[in-house]
């Protein structure tokens, strides 16, 4: 209990590993659980079926599983989920899932989510993430592993960013970003490949090339997105870092930027 501030307040029926740190008027709900070693600064409120996992810092003013912005929500039992080792600035908002989505919003590990940052009903974000101050998705939008969202970032609802994929400052993502792709621009818009990033995790220069192959048939070759995927899908057996177009697709409701 020296962990936690005294001015804090936490439910009682809340569930904190006795490693989780809570700072001066930070107010925790009843449906909380959060795991071992976490850090929760000053006054941040956790509220809602939340589970937070181990190891992550969470910064002042942060609000996290409140209800979502949706009139159609009435009160259901939906979830906010979050795993372990993610770092989530000042001022972030995760709400919760509805049971119009998938009932919950989830954010994986190892995310790097910076100030401002706000994350709609039934969002699905992986790991190794960087969301840069004031991205915001809007419900329903699926990001992958390894992706980078410049900020000011605006996804729209249902949107999918694919992983290694990365926007660029103010991007407006109203449409489906394949991975590896850079996105720009108010209506956002195919800008290359995020070849630096590629390189920073270690792919090699024959990856990179079979990647760049992929892009020239989505971009290069005036087919149709239909005539592209099929191609695509086609050519995704010759290397594993090619597998991730596969599920890109297969998830892909919203159509491409093209």
């Amino acid at each position: 209990m020296s962990l936690i501030h005294p001015t804090a307040i936490i439910d009682p029926k809340a569930e904190l590993d006795s490693s989780v740190s809570v700072g001066p008027y930070t107010v925790i709900g009843p449906n909380v659980r959060i795991g071992a070693r976490t850090e929760i600064g000053p006054h941040v409120v956790i509220d809602g079926h939340t589970t937070i996992g181990e190891d992550n810092k969470i910064f002042q003013f942060a609000s996290l599983g409140a209800i979502p912005q949706d009139k159609k929500y009435s009160g259901e039992p939906t979830k906010l989920i979050i795993g372990n080792g993610n770092t989530i600035r000042e001022f972030v908002t995760f709400n919760l899932g509805t049971v119009t989505g998938i009932g919950e919003t989830r954010v994986g590990d190892d995310n790097w989510i910076m100030a401002y940052v706000h994350l709609a009903h039934d969002c699905v974000v992986g790991n190794h993430t960087i969301f840069a101050n004031n991205a915001s998705l809007a419900g329903h939008v699926t990001i992958g592993d390894y992706v980078v969202l410049g900020g000011y970032t605006l996804v729209f609802q249902f949107c999918q960013i694919g992983d290694y994929a990365m926007t660029a400052f103010a991007a407006g993502v109203h449409k489906d970003v394949p991975p590896y792709v850079m996105a720009s621009g108010y209506r956002a818009e195919p800008a290359g490949l995020n070849t630096e990033g590629m390189r920073r995790r270690g792919f090699s220069p024959e990856q990179i090339a079979h990647v760049k192959e992929i892009y020239k048939l989505i971009y290069r070759q005036g087919l149709t997105l239909d005539e592209a995927k099929e191609k695509v899908l086609e050519t995704i057996a010759k290397a594993p870092e090619l597998a991730v177009f596969k599920k890109f697709f297969e998830h892909s409701s919203r159509g491409i930027i093209r």
